[in-house]
């Protein structure tokens, strides 16, 4: 290069070492501070493992089950050359590949072992026969699912395996294990609102529901089955067991409060009334609903003292027998029956875990690892249920244990503070409410983007209503709790669950109170799943490692919250009967296009959208450049677009000639070739829905977002997606 002097050559030779240098440097001190935590490798297991179950959710179309074993060939590949291979880094990532194989592995292996029928139209009403798994208060009447599906509708080996159906009456003797005839109308699992939306029908696939409906009239107990210990499965005797004690609970304790405490021992949330679950949730007290660690901790570690206790006060005991360890087995067992009655929920085997190692190091003499209890758990929880990972309990129980247990070791490492100085009860009483404040405030901040992802709300006193409402719940709601179930083989329980009633109506009224403050709670927008991801991620970095280099962490948990309020939402959005569609006006508000027919599609998409206005109340007027008629209705876009939806033949002519964008409620059968997009209902019911973006003209539909895969039905015959 004739116009490159010398000086400018050597220079930039001179560059290319100290770069080469620098990326050494940096290299080499991030391989000593890895090195330096080795002993925190073995937490990421269990993310490798979350993060080969979420490649399986997160794929487009079904894999086979030669996949599936090739990936667990491969997985024992890996975990081979883990136990050989001599460089301990080397080993660390052939264990992280391992469990994430394992982990994709077991998730498709999953599928494959509850694989049912679902339903892929509406039918009905039909007769149907089964017997009940479950029944639940819901709304005005009871949530019954059934197992053992007979209907002369269905062919064999084409019914549901089991159906989730709604009665108005008539249903509140029904117990596990009665076999039932009704008269229903049954329909598939409901599919997400919109793209990226909460998908029901995958919920209800891994619960093996192929059905939904309503029934008309009263159930008819067939046959009642006799609940001898020897003929009856160990799962319905425990669900008998729930019933009885959810009854029983109902009965002393009526309505919301019954509902209540019966959430809180059994794990039946059935009867809350909205206005109750909506004040604690935004008074931030929702995690009382749902059984976990509080609730474990209270149970196991309650016995645990008391049985403690007791024993002390016998001192050819207490000198002679090792009581702390006697006391141990026992709290191991209540928590254990307390697992076992309160459903087995993620949460709740999440925190059993961790009190099972807390209370197993005091009989071994060790100490307990509370990060490695939580690893194990969420070891358990994937392998055993893996399609857990993608459900808000899951992820919410997990992200507060986990920023709990990185604070609580942050804490270890300081010198005592001067809270323990002083009046010793003083003391003791500041370090029971700082604990309360930073448990609230830690568990708030960490569940916050689940809480927006999932619910699209944020709570901002959470701090508050737990310092007001958890001595109430700690030292009243869940001893009495305790002490009634006890009692209820012997018929005492009555006044230990009024005493428990006493204790969740006081905490009912702060919640109310706390969740009535100006400013209490913020409708947020949904956020994309890629934001959610990258947050986690940078979170589960902080929180793991001990070093410096655990601030790495808050570049994507940076970056995913720069993409959760970036991210454009659609402009169009248009629900699967072809006749509910919603237009974002020039204030970035949605607005129906006339009253939507799908009223439950319209209101998700409000939610997810930050707004708290009802379907009916967000319809689009002409002052927004709407106008409807009988024919259908046409709308004046902000970027100048004309959209038109089309109720009848008698306006397509027209519309055809004068939109932009043209929505049919009814099958095409003729061409429309002025409009830049047009969707039929044949299109609509296909995609199972859309989403358009206008600038540039984007088009996606749900089906497209879901995948091809066994949760989601597929189109009705005829239809084909051409997008």
């Amino acid at each position: 290069m004739a116009g490159v002097g010398p000086s400018v050559r050597n220079g930039a030779a001179a560059e290319a070492p100290r770069a080469a240098t620098l990326f050494r440097r940096v290299a080499t001190s991030l391989a000593e501070q890895a090195h330096s935590e080795r002993s925190r490798w073995s937490l990421w297991l269990p993310v490798a493992l979350g993060v080969g179950v979420g490649t399986y959710f997160s794929l487009p179309f079904e894999p086979s089950v030669g996949t599936a074993y090739a990936s667990a060939i491969a997985a024992g590949i890996f975990g081979f050359m883990a136990s050989k291979s001599n460089r301990s880094r080397a080993r660390a990532i052939a264990a992280l590949a391992c469990a994430a194989l394992i982990g994709f592995t077991t998730a498709k292996l999953r599928e494959e072992t509850i694989a049912g029928r679902v339903l892929v139209e509406r039918v009905g009403p039909i007769p149907v026969e089964g017997r009940v798994d479950y029944a639940q208060s819901h709304g005005k009447g009871i949530r019954v699912i059934l197992s053992e599906v007979r209907s002369p509708r269905f062919d064999e080996g084409s019914t549901p395996g089991r159906v989730r159906i709604s009665f108005r009456s008539g249903a509140n003797g029904l117990r596990p294990g009665d076999f039932i005839h009704a008269t229903a109308v049954l329909m598939p699992p409901s599919g997400p609102a919109a793209p990226d939306a909460y998908d029901f029908a995958r919920t209800a696939f891994f619960q093996r529901i192929g059905a939904v409906g309503y029934a008309y009239g009263r159930p008819v107990v067939v046959e009642r089955v006799p609940t001898s210990p020897l003929l009856t499965p160990i799962e319905e005797r425990i669900a008998r067991l729930r019933f009885r004690m959810t009854e029983r609970i109902h009965e002393i304790l009526p309505g919301s409060t019954g509902a209540i405490a019966a959430a809180l021992i059994t794990g039946d949330r059935g009867g809350i009334s909205d206005q109750d679950e909506s004040s604690l949730r935004d008074a931030g007290l929702a995690h009382v609903l749902a059984i976990a660690g509080l609730h474990m901790a209270l149970v196991g570690l309650g016995i645990f003292w008391l049985t403690r206790a007791v024993l002390a006060l016998f001192p050819s005991l207490a000198l002679r027998f090792p009581i702390k360890k006697w006391a141990a087995c026992a709290a191991l067992g209540a928590a254990g029956f307390y697992l076992v009655i309160s459903g087995a929920g993620a949460p709740s085997i999440r925190a059993f875990t961790m009190l099972a190692m807390m209370l197993l190091a005091v009989l071994v003499d060790r100490p307990a690892l509370s990060m490695r209890a939580v690893a194990l758990a969420a070891a358990i929880i994937l392998m055993v249920e893996p399609e857990s990972l993608v459900e808000p309990g899951f992820q919410m129980s997990f992200s507060a244990v986990v920023g709990l247990i990185a604070v609580a070791e942050w804490e270890r490492g300081r010198r005592a503070s001067s809270l323990a100085s002083g009046n010793a009860l003083f003391a003791g009483l500041r370090r029971y409410a700082r604990g309360i404040a930073t448990t609230s405030l830690v568990g708030s901040i960490a569940t916050m983007p689940f809480a927006i992802f999932h619910f699209d709300r944020a709570t901002h006193y959470a701090v508050l209503g737990n310092l007001l409402a958890m001595p109430v719940m700690g030292f009243v709601t869940m001893p009495a709790a305790a002490l009634s179930v006890a009692a209820m083989p012997f018929g005492l329980d009555a006044w230990p669950l009024r005493l428990t009633g006493l204790g969740i109506s006081l905490m009912l009224a702060l919640g109310h109170w706390v969740s009535t403050l100006p400013g209490s709670v913020s409708v947020v927008a949904a956020w994309p799943i890629e934001a959610l991801v990258l947050i986690s991620l940078g979170g589960l970095w902080c929180a793991i490692w001990r070093n410096s280099w655990r601030w790495f962490g808050l570049i994507p948990m940076v970056l995913g919250t720069i993409m959760a309020f970036t991210t454009r939402p659609p402009d169009l959005l248009i629900a699967a009967d072809g006749r509910t569609l919603a237009v974002r006006g020039a204030d970035g508000v949605l607005e129906m296009v006339g009253f939507a027919r799908d009223t439950y599609s319209a209101n998700e998409w409000l939610k997810r959208d930050g707004d708290e206005r009802t379907a009916d109340e967000a319809v689009a007027s002409p002052a927004d450049g709407t106008r409807c008629d009988a024919l259908g209705c046409r709308v004046r876009a902000p970027h100048g677009l004309a959209i038109a939806k089309v109720l009848r033949a008698d306006a397509l002519n027209e519309d055809c000639a004068r939109s932009d964008v043209l929505v049919s409620a009814f099958p095409l059968d003729q061409s429309c070739l002025g409009p830049r997009l047009v969707l039929d209902l044949r299109r609509i019911q296909a995609g199972g829905g859309y989403a358009v973006w206008f600038d540039p003209l984007t088009v996606r539909s749900v089906r497209e977002a879901r995948g091809e895969r066994p949760w989601s039905t597929p189109p009705p015959s005829g239809s084909e997606d051409q997008n």
